[in-house]
């Protein structure tokens, strides 16, 4: 099956996760062979990585989880991205993972954060890559979420330095969660933040060969399902962002393969009124958001 995604950036598939209804059905019924069918499908759109949450059933029924783990690889061959709530359930995700299957591939513990560092105990015994989160970082000892392009970019750079000279992991094995906010409540500049954060961590030398990421479902939560001129107005924010975000080295996302990412082009209705949108703040911000689906 050809790829539908036309943009130049790689696909982690995010479906096997209960926030999606049909998959939590599936591991509340314990149906491997529909969880199976999931990963193939998600791999023939496109997939390179197939993130595996259970979310709390992870924490209460472990043999599911390796045999979720099990049942995929025996119809995959794709690498996987394990996100688990503690280190001793990614310990069980690693020490489960066969990597002969997958060529020899390292699979991505997803996520570590500045406060949350225990995983990287794991990657002597388990080697892996790893999805660092940049919006959240620790401050004199306390952790606080980045709202700053600067605080998000440098808490980047922070982790993936301490990656490469602590651990000696390569760059291109790490991979920069940068979040994407939804659009209606972003009243402090959270989406400008990211981008120019973006733009701050694709222009530093030192950091080449890294890899930019993330979730983009949440941008256009509790939007309309149309923008005012007819498009579907979800799937344009998230190509509007991608738009303004890939030339500057953001390359990967955490998404549905088979929706497809495109670069709109520099007329496109919703892109246009993104670039007004990410120029304003506080209640400007919140009428902007109206032009999106009011004429």
């Amino acid at each position: 099956m050809s790829n539908p995604n036309s943009f130049a950036i790689k696909i982690i598939g995010e479906r096997i996760n209960p926030g999606f209804k049909s998959t939590k059905a599936m591991f509340e019924e314990k149906d491997l062979a529909s969880i199976q069918a999931l990963a193939i499908r998600q791999v023939e759109s496109g997939a390179i990585f197939l993130n595996v949450n259970l979310g709390a059933q992870a924490m209460t029924d472990r043999p599911f989880l390796i045999d979720v783990i099990h049942a995929i690889q025996s119809v995959v061959d794709v690498p996987l991205s394990f996100d688990v709530p503690s280190v001793e359930l990614t310990r069980l995700c690693l020490a489960t993972y066969d990597r002969e299957r997958t060529g020899g591939a390292l699979p991505i513990v997803n996520s570590i954060t500045e406060h949350r560092w225990d995983a990287m105990t794991l990657y002597k015994q388990y080697p892996f890559k790893v999805m660092v989160m940049a919006s959240e970082s620790v401050v004199d000892g306390v952790a606080k979420n980045n709202k700053t392009a600067g605080d998000i970019a440098s808490t980047a750079k922070r982790a993936a330095l301490r990656l490469r000279d602590d651990y000696g992991m390569p760059l291109d094995d790490i991979y920069i969660d940068l979040s994407v906010s939804a659009i209606i409540a972003d009243t402090e500049g959270l989406n400008r933040a990211t981008l120019d954060a973006v733009r701050l961590i694709g222009g530093d030398t030192e950091l080449q060969g890294l890899h930019m990421t993330g979730g983009l479902s949440n941008i256009g939560q509790q939007m309309p399902a149309k923008a005012a001129d007819g498009s579907d107005l979800k799937h344009c924010l998230e190509n509007a962002f991608l738009t303004l975000a890939v030339p500057y080295g953001f390359d990967t996302v955490l998404g549905t393969p088979w929706r497809g990412y495109a670069p709109l082009p520099e007329d496109h209705y919703v892109l246009k009124a993104y670039r007004n949108f990410l120029e304003q703040s506080g209640s400007n911000a919140l009428r902007a958001v109206r032009k999106f689906y009011k004429a």
